[in-house]
């Protein structure tokens, strides 16, 4: 289990992973050394899995996010869906309950990219036997962030 002060941690990283230990530990009241080695227990532990930088994909020309609900042939097999995960326009791959086997989001440039990719990429894994395709209009919400004890307003 977490305590508050961990809680705390992870909600501050949340809102800026580049927020410095100093911040932290002003903030929390506590010493820098304090805060760097809760982080890297929270590191080992596995609660923070890593860094990243959050792009604008719009502004690098992929302007269109779609989800494709991808059926294969082995719905019990995670080969497909290893396949999908390798594209390099794919950000997330579920192994989904239901009709189809996957729910895929994928961001491309536009409607023509998505066509290619469509026809290119996910033509080329075998076992995929049908695909439906919802294009976003817009985007009014889109975060990784994981809502915890004791967070902020």
């Amino acid at each position: 289990m977490l305590d508050d002060i961990s809680t705390q941690i992870l909600n501050m990283l949340q809102q800026d992973a580049r927020i410095s230990n100093a911040e932290i530990a002003r903030q929390l009241g506590m010493a820098p050394s304090a805060i760097l080695e809760r982080i890297r227990k929270l590191e080992s532990a596995g609660y923070i899995q890593g860094y990243e930088t959050r792009l604008n994909a719009p502004a690098l020309g992929m302007g269109l996010l779609a989800f494709i609900f991808v059926r294969t042939e082995e719905q019990w097999n995670d080969r497909a869906g290893e396949a999908l995960a390798a594209i390099p326009e794919v950000q997330e791959v579920h192994h989904v309950a239901g009709e189809d086997c996957y729910l895929v989001k994928v961001r491309v440039a536009d409607t023509e990219a998505l066509s290619c990719l469509l026809r290119e990429q996910f033509g080329r894994i075998g076992s995929i036997r049908s695909t439906r395709t919802t294009v976003v209009l817009k985007t009014l919400k889109e975060s990784i962030h994981l809502p915890l004890a004791g967070e902020q307003e």
